[in-house]
């Protein structure tokens, strides 16, 4: 079975990671889908691959920890990759 390349939960960290600069594509398109409006349903299956009637619980999770990850990049984490961009 092909393991998923994203985890249910960004790690909760107070510093950029890894595992946040492999996916700022995503945290991006979460937070678009967010904006503009999509259902939160549409927007884990089509950036996650992870179909919300079969997995409702896993779906709403993966989605609002990284919208929630997502949001903090924009608040904390942008901060971060601007000031590693001038060392």
């Amino acid at each position: 079975m092909k393991q998923p390349r994203f985890l249910d939960a960004p790690p909760d960290s107070p510093v950029l990671t890894d595992y946040d600069r492999e996916h700022m594509k995503e945290y991006m398109r979460v937070l678009d889908a967010a904006a503009d409006g999509a259902d939160w349903r549409e927007a884990v299956a089509v950036i996650f691959g992870v179909d919300p009637a079969a997995e409702p619980e896993r779906a709403r999770r993966v989605h609002d920890n990284h919208l929630a990850r997502a949001s903090w990049m924009t608040e904390h984490g942008y901060r971060q990759l601007l000031r590693k961009g001038h060392e």
